[in-house]
């Protein structure tokens, strides 16, 4: 059924493009307001045979990365990862937001991983599909316990997220900070509550974030902001504004996207305007299938990010003038350095000789 439920991104629970069996709701007659429920959030705990995932995506950033949890509590209803959450048997709608899954043995694993002969040490980016500081890990720590390995043996990473609690690891991210190895990204994408309160129901506010930059820059931990991603016709108008304050903030680079809908996506953005902005809905459609060649996403590499056409080039040039305007036009992301790692010791129940 499509309706808003309070605290979620998701109007409806859609079946996997996996699935071979579709289920519809009818109404009995015996709905009644108070039945109206709030989903409640379910982690299951996981454990992972594998960790660290390699990319060879030539616009992604990065050539591995760890996912502490499947699956994100922030419930942002524009989402890529959404559809992920389909080979699970599990909907990319509100399942992906409410069924999560914690990988409890991720240390152990990493560490494993880690000690290889043939391991190559290159930055792990902590975050590349679903958040790793969504609200699940006040409890689970795991991306903490992430964390304290990389710094153990001086592994570098990168960092994406829109909550800030990352605040809290500070006690690991300063020393890793001063010895290059560790880069932050803040995802900001506007500067409504009002809004953000519907695209990332669950995610700190945005002033919060914008907080969690000038906390960490003041901490002297490298920290750039995503303006990530800007939806035309919706929340592109605080694009200028994003930038500027994140300049004033201590933002060391600023990086931008614009909206994707591969999949399930589709649908599930469709109902979101249906629901919460009728008015602008096929405008905003239109321009969204204007940056991708008429479609509703395109999965050229070259163009999926920031899309193309007109509207895609304005978007560029008014970062760019952003940017020069608030002096990040010639600001580097840190240069992570790779050259101190020393493989982890595989903990053993016999101890150490020596």
């Amino acid at each position: 059924m499509i309706r808003q439920h309070k605290g979620r991104g998701a109007a409806s629970n859609p079946e996997g493009r996996f699935e071979s069996t579709r289920f519809q709701a009818e109404d009995d007659g015996w709905h009644r307001e108070e039945d109206e429920h709030r989903p409640a959030t379910e982690v299951r705990e996981e454990l992972a045979r594998s960790v660290i995932t390699r990319n060879d995506s030539p616009d992604v950033g990065f050539d591995q990365a760890t996912n502490p949890y499947r699956g994100c509590e922030h419930g942002c209803i524009y989402c890529y990862a959404r559809p992920s959450h389909a080979y699970l048997n599990l909907s990319p709608g509100l399942d992906f937001e409410t069924k999560l899954f914690a990988k409890t043995n991720l240390e152990e694993i990493l560490r494993a991983e880690l000690s290889k002969r043939g391991y190559v040490c290159k930055p792990i980016n902590i975050g590349s599909n679903t958040d790793p500081y969504q609200p699940i890990e006040k409890r689970w720590r795991l991306t903490r316990a992430a964390l304290a390995l990389l710094n153990e043996c001086n592994h570098p990473c990168t960092i994406v997220t829109k909550n800030a609690l990352i605040e809290r690891d500070l006690d690991i991210l300063v020393p890793m900070a001063q010895r290059k190895l560790v880069q932050v990204f803040l995802s900001i994408n506007s500067l409504d509550n009002k809004l953000a309160s519907k695209l990332e129901p669950r995610a700190s506010a945005p002033h919060r974030r914008m907080k969690a930059v000038e906390t960490l820059a003041n901490a002297g931990v490298p920290v750039g902001v995503l303006v990530a991603p800007i939806i035309p016709a919706l929340n592109e108008r605080d694009l200028e504004a994003i930038v500027e304050q994140a300049g004033a903030a201590g933002a060391n680079s600023i990086g931008y996207t614009c909206v994707r809908l591969p999949h399930e996506l589709k649908q599930l953005f469709r109902e979101w305007l249906e629901l919460h902005y009728p008015d602008r809905a096929a405008h905003i459609i239109s321009l969204i299938q204007q940056m991708n060649g008429g479609k509703d996403y395109d999965a050229n590499f070259a163009t999926r990010m920031r899309g193309q056409g007109v509207f895609a080039d304005i978007i560029r040039k008014r970062v760019q003038v952003a940017m020069r305007k608030a002096g990040l036009d010639r600001a580097w992301d840190t240069v992570l350095d790779t050259s101190g790692f020393v493989a982890p010791r595989i903990v053993s129940p016999q101890g150490e000789l020596f």
